[in-house]
C-alpha cells in the first residue's frame, strides 16, 4: 500500500526531536512558549523571505483570524473569498461577525477567479482573500490590481504555499499579509499545529503580535491593550522547525520533480477524462497534487484496488456546507464541478521513484465509463 497520509513523515528526525525535547525541558529559562527559539525562528523566516515581519502563532486558521481582526473586519463588512477551499476561508470571517462572499474559481488552477470576484464587490466589501490551492498560486497580480482599483485590503491565504514563488515574489508577500500553516502534511509541516503571519507592513505585524498573546505588547505583562487571543507558538515546535528549515528547498524540489513526472504521464489522458494540474515552476507550490477526473469515484476505487491511497479535496463547495448556508447567495458552477472531479494523489517527498511510477501506472491503467452524451 502507498498511503496518501504517510505515518513516517518524521521518522528520520525522531532522535533529533527527543534531543530537542530534552534540551528544552532542562534549559535554564524553563520557557515553553514565545521564547528565544520562537524569536529566532521568526527571524530566520523573515530574513529568508525579505518580509517586514513574521509572527509565529498557533495555526494557519488563527493567523487568518488575527489578520482579519487587525484589518478591523467586523459586523457589516464583507470579505470576498473562494467558493472552493477549506472551511477557515469562511469560518474566520463569520466568527468576526462579517459575511463571506463566495466567488467562483478558475477552471484550470481552481483558485478564485478575479473577474467573478470583481463582480461581487459592493460598498460593504472590505477585504479580498484569494487562496492558493493544491499546487497552484492564485492570480496575485490580478488581485493586487483589483484591490488597488477598488481601495480594498488584500489578504493572501498562502497556508498551503510556503516555498511557492510567483514572478520572483514568495507566496505570502503579494498581499498586505499572508499566512503559512505548519500542520504535518503542508510543505513545511511539523509535529503538530502551528502557523505564521508574514507581512510587508510592520504595523500589521505589530498588531498581530499583540493579538496572539491576549492583547499584551510583550513589554509589560498583564497589561492588555486590546482584546486578543491565545495563539502563542510552542518553543519545541520552533526548535524542530529550525532544525528542518535548511532541508525545505530539497523537499520542495522533490515534490516538484514528482509533480513533473505525474504531469508527463497524465497529459495524454485527456480522452479518458483525466486532467492533470497546470505544470511548470512559476507560481507553483505542490502541497497537494490533484487530478480532475470524469468518474472520480470510480478512479479512486480503482486506485484503492491497486494499493494507492488518495484523498478528496473538497467534496462540496463552501457555500454548500451547512455551516455557511446562510451566507450563500449566487451560483458557483465551476466550484461545483471541481468538487465532483477532484482527486489528490500522494506527493510527499520521501516517496521512492518506484512508488511514484507505480502510482502513475495505476492511474494510466484506469478505463473510465463513457461520458454521457452532451457532457465534456
Amino acid at each position: 500500500m502507498v498511503p496518501f497520509f504517510p505515518d513516517d513523515l518524521f521518522t528520520a528526525d525522531r532522535e533529533v526531536l527527543l534531543d530537542l525535547l530534552y534540551e528544552l525541558g532542562t534549559g535554564p529559562s524553563q520557557r515553553f512558549i514565545l521564547g528565544e527559539h520562537t524569536a529566532r525562528f521568526e527571524r530566520e523566516l523573515r530574513e529568508q523571505l525579505g518580509a517586514a515581519d513574521v509572527v509565529a502563532c498557533s495555526s494557519g486558521t488563527s493567523a487568518l483570524t488575527m489578520l482579519l481582526h487587525a484589518m478591523e473586519v467586523g459586523p457589516g463588512d464583507e470579505v470576498i473569498t473562494p467558493a472552493f477551499g477549506c472551511a477557515p476561508l469562511a469560518a474566520t470571517v463569520v466568527n468576526l461577525g462579517a459575511r463571506p462572499v463566495f466567488a467562483d474559481i478558475d477552471p484550470v488552477t481552481m483558485t478564485m477567479d478575479p473577474e467573478h470576484a470583481e463582480r461581487l464587490i459592493s460598498p460593504r466589501t472590505k477585504v479580498l482573500m484569494p487562496a492558493h490551492m493544491f499546487s497552484a498560486m492564485a492570480d496575485m497580480p490580478a488581485f493586487t490590481d483589483l484591490a488597488a482599483r477598488h481601495g480594498l485590503r488584500l489578504l493572501e491565504d498562502s497556508a498551503v504555499a510556503q516555498g511557492g514563488v510567483l514572478d520572483g515574489r514568495p507566496a505570502g508577500l503579494w498581499g498586505e499579509a499572508g499566512v503559512y500553516s505548519f500542520v504535518q502534511v503542508k510543505t513545511f509541516g511539523s509535529i503538530g499545529e502551528g502557523g505564521a503571519v508574514v507581512t510587508k507592513d510592520p504595523e500589521l505585524g505589530r498588531a498581530v503580535r499583540m493579538l496572539r498573546n491576549h492583547g499584551q505588547d510583550g513589554r509589560t505583562r498583564f497589561r492588555h491593550h486590546r482584546i486578543g487571543y491565545n495563539s502563542r507558538f510552542d518553543e519545541l515546535m520552533a526548535l524542530f522547525q529550525l532544525h528542518r528549515l535548511p532541508g525545505l528547498p530539497a523537499r520542495l524540489e522533490r515534490r516538484a520533480h514528482i509533480a513533473a513526472y505525474y504531469n508527463a504521464r497524465f497529459e495524454p489522458l485527456a480522452e479518458q477524462g483525466i486532467q492533470p494540474p497546470p505544470g511548470g515552476r512559476n507560481g507553483r507550490c505542490y502541497y497537494v497534487y490533484c487530478l480532475r477526473a470524469r468518474g472520480r469515484d470510480e478512479l479512486q476505487q480503482h486506485l484503492a484496488r491497486q494499493g494507492v491511497g488518495t484523498h478528496v479535496y473538497y467534496p462540496r463547495p463552501l457555500p454548500r456546507q451547512p455551516a455557511f448556508a446562510a451566507c450563500a447567495r449566487g451560483s458557483w458552477p465551476r466550484a461545483e464541478l471541481a468538487s465532483q472531479e477532484i482527486l489528490a494523489l500522494p506527493i510527499y517527498p520521501h516517496l521512492t521513484d518506484t512508488q511514484v511510477e507505480r502510482i502513475a501506472d495505476a492511474v494510466c491503467s484506469f478505463v473510465p465509463a463513457p461520458a454521457p452524451a452532451g457532457t465534456r
